[in-house]
């Protein structure tokens, strides 16, 4: 039978951990298949590993091997072969995949995690994906509230990806927090708040005293934030191509929250939230500043996979994630932040 821990399928925990001690009549299978082995290859080609697919469902190294002989036999093809330490696939394992973990997915949320959600008892790990700035300015006040009303929950966070509509098909994680032109139309979300972009530098930067002028702006180097491997632009850098416009960007970090501390004595400028802004403010020399172009802000969004959509316990984590952007949009910032 399946089970399941945290967000993971796992084997039940017969007492020496094999196989062999399932009853294996043929009533206990769906068409002559073992049902227990798919949670096996599915293990197996998430981990790419035979000893961490076998620890992420608690198996024996025995009783995995046997998981694979069976697999291969139901299956009439080698499924995998190990090359060194890599796990090789066939396309027969690479076309299966995906249609056993959707209807993994669909077991655990349409049957197994059916049952109403205790936070107070709930000892759950959110898997979110959201990026080092709204980890400051936001998460840690969900933190907060978490560890009072649901002590034994936990989460994992985790930068921005460079596919991450395929994390939420997979359901190996439970939100996406970033902004909402990035996100697919195929999963549902929702709004958090509004972020208005403010162009910073030193404050000892002449070039910034009074209004910023947008062919100067346009003149002056950048420090730009860019995200995963694949070094994907920021939303601010998203948003001037839109307009038409390319700056010149001397310095690329991977973070906003490396972006202020990076100004510091020089000329160069950047284009950032302004919650962002106003936290380092505090402890950084900043000028803040209007941006020349109008307008320039985007919308924070907060997305998780269909198939969690009916879930207890990402229905709770929503409430909170939408009552905490509530609170911090409320006494909204505006320009009377600027020119610092």
């Amino acid at each position: 039978m399946l089970a399941t821990s945290g967000e993971m399928f796992a084997f039940t925990d017969w007492s020496d951990g094999d196989l062999s001690t399932m009853d294996t009549n043929e009533d206990m299978r769906f068409k002559g298949l073992d049902l227990n082995l798919l949670v096996a290859l599915d293990a197996l080609m998430t981990k790419r590993s035979v000893t961490a697919a076998a620890r992420s469902i608690n198996l024996s190294q025995p009783a995995m091997s046997s998981a694979i002989a069976r697999l291969r036999s139901y299956f009439q093809d080698e499924l995998f072969r190990m090359q060194g330490r890599e796990l090789i696939t066939t396309p027969r394992a690479e076309a299966l995949a995906p249609a056993i973990r959707d209807a993994l997915l669909h077991i655990q949320f349409s049957i197994i995690s059916w049952d109403m959600f205790n936070p107070a008892q709930s000892n759950r790990c959110f898997r979110i994906i959201l990026s080092d700035f709204m980890t400051l300015v936001f998460f840690e006040k969900v933190v907060e509230r978490v560890a009072r009303e649901a002590p034994g929950v936990s989460f994992e966070l985790l930068p921005p990806d460079d596919n991450p509509d395929e994390l939420l098909r997979r359901g190996e994680v439970d939100f996406l927090i970033f902004p909402d032109v990035f996100m697919s139309s195929v999963h549902p979300k929702a709004k958090l708040f509004d972020q208005t972009l403010v162009s910073v530098g030193c404050l000892t930067n002449e070039q910034l005293l009074g209004d910023l002028s947008f062919e100067r702006y346009m003149s002056m180097g950048h420090v730009a934030a860019q995200f995963g491997r694949a070094l994907k632009p920021s939303v601010e850098q998203w948003l001037l191509l839109e307009h038409g416009y390319k700056r010149r960007i001397e310095l690329v970090v991977p973070g906003f929250n490396l972006i202020p501390p990076l100004l510091s004595g020089t000329k160069r400028i950047a284009i950032i939230p302004l919650r962002l802004a106003n936290h380092f403010a505090k402890n950084i020399p900043l000028r803040i500043v209007k941006h020349p172009l109008p307008h320039l802000s985007y919308t924070e969004a907060v997305q998780w996979p269909a198939l969690h959509n009916k879930d207890q316990a990402s229905i709770w984590m929503r409430e909170i994630l939408l009552h905490e952007a509530a609170r911090i949009a409320a006494p909204r910032e505006t320009a009377g932040c600027l020119g610092r």
